[in-house]
C-alpha cells in the first residue's frame, strides 16, 4: 500500500472547511480524524493484503491480524483526549464510556477477512459519537485510493470534493451494496425478484461510505452489527443527506453498555419508505 494523495493535509481541511464547514467543532474533528487516518494507513502500508498472517479470536469472533492491531494503536495515540471515551473492536471494553460525552468507536480495519484474503473491500473507520449521536466520521480504503469524510450539518468529501447520498427514488434499477458472506449464505435470494442491482461487498463500512458518496444507492443488513462496524458510515451518510435506520426503521444509539446493534438500512431519502416497506417484511 502506498499513501494517496487524496488524504487531504491540514492546511487543506482548513482551506475547503471555509467553503462547507458550518460550525468549527465538526472542521476540527474532521481534522483530527484526517490525521489519524492517515497516520493508520501510513503505520499498517508494510502488512501485503492477502499475504499476511492471521488468527482467530477467541469465541469464534472472526479473524485477527497484527495490522488490526497496529491500526487500533495508532488511532488510539492520535485521537483520544482525557475528557473523551473510546470503543473499538480491538480493544477491551472499558465502561467509563459511558460517561463520556464523546466517545470514539473505531474499527481499525473493517474487512479483516477481505484483508486477509486480497479482495480490495476493506477500510480504517473512524466515528466520534456525541450523547449517543455519530456527528462526524471518516472511512479510508487504502488499496482503492478512497477517503470518505463527513460531520453532521457540514456535509461530506468523497477524495477531497463534496459529494451527496443517492436521489434516487423507486426500488426499480436501485443499486445495493449487498454483504459477500450473506450472499453465500442466500439470505438475498428473497430480494432477487425485486428488480435490484445488487452488488457483492466486503467491510459494512465501506459499503456505507460508498452510500453516503452516491458511489451506490443503498445497502442493508438483516444481521445484527456491532457499533464499531457501522458509526462512521452512518456519520457519513446522515451528513450527505441520507437515512439510516435499524431493519425495523427505527433509529440507531450508540455507546450503549452492549455495542451490538440490529440490522439495518441506509440509502438517500427518496428510497427510505420503499426500503422500510420491503424490509420489515423480513426483520
Amino acid at each position: 500500500m502506498r499513501e494517496h494523495a487524496s488524504f487531504l493535509a491540514e492546511s487543506e481541511v482548513e482551506t475547503h472547511g471555509k467553503l462547507w464547514m458550518t460550525q468549527t467543532s465538526s472542521q476540527e474533528l474532521l481534522i483530527r480524524i484526517n490525521g489519524a487516518l492517515k497516520a493508520a494507513v501510513m503505520a499498517i502500508s508494510s502488512f501485503i493484503p492477502g499475504a499476511v498472517q492471521a488468527e482467530h479470536k477467541s469465541g469464534g469472533r472472526g479473524p485477527i491480524t497484527e495490522a488490526d492491531r497496529v491500526s487500533n494503536r495508532v488511532l488510539h495515540e492520535a485521537l483520544v483526549r482525557p475528557e473523551e471515551g473510546w470503543l473499538s473492536e480491538e480493544t477491551v471494553d472499558d465502561l467509563a464510556r459511558l460517561g463520556r460525552k464523546h466517545v470514539w468507536v473505531v474499527d481499525p480495519l473493517d474487512g479483516t477477512s477481505e484483508f486477509i484474503a486480497g479482495v480490495p473491500e476493506w477500510c480504517v473507520s473512524v466515528a466520534m459519537v456525541e450523547d449517543g449521536n455519530p456527528v462526524a466520521g471518516g472511512i479510508c480504503n487504502p488499496v482503492t485510493e478512497e477517503i470518505f469524510l463527513g460531520a453532521r450539518g457540514a456535509g461530506i468529501t468523497y477524495n477531497g470534493q463534496p459529494a451527496a447520498a443517492s436521489a434516487k427514488a423507486g426500488l426499480a434499477g436501485t443499486v445495493v451494496l449487498a454483504s459477500r458472506s450473506e450472499l453465500k449464505r442466500g439470505e438475498w435470494e428473497r430480494f432477487r425478484s425485486r428488480d435490484l442491482e445488487i452488488r457483492p461487498m466486503g467491510s459494512v463500512a465501506y459499503k456505507l461510505a460508498l452510500v453516503a458518496a452516491g458511489r451506490a444507492d443503498a445497502t442493508w443488513t438483516l444481521t445484527p452489527k456491532n457499533e464499531w462496524d457501522v458509526a462512521a458510515g452512518v456519520a457519513l451518510i446522515e451528513a450527505a443527506g441520507g437515512i439510516v435506520r435499524s431493519s425495523a426503521n427505527s433509529l440507531l444509539e450508540f455507546n450503549r453498555k452492549s455495542p451490538v446493534i440490529p440490522g439495518l438500512f441506509a440509502c438517500g431519502r427518496n428510497l427510505a419508505h420503499d426500503i422500510s416497506q420491503l424490509l420489515l417484511k423480513w426483520a
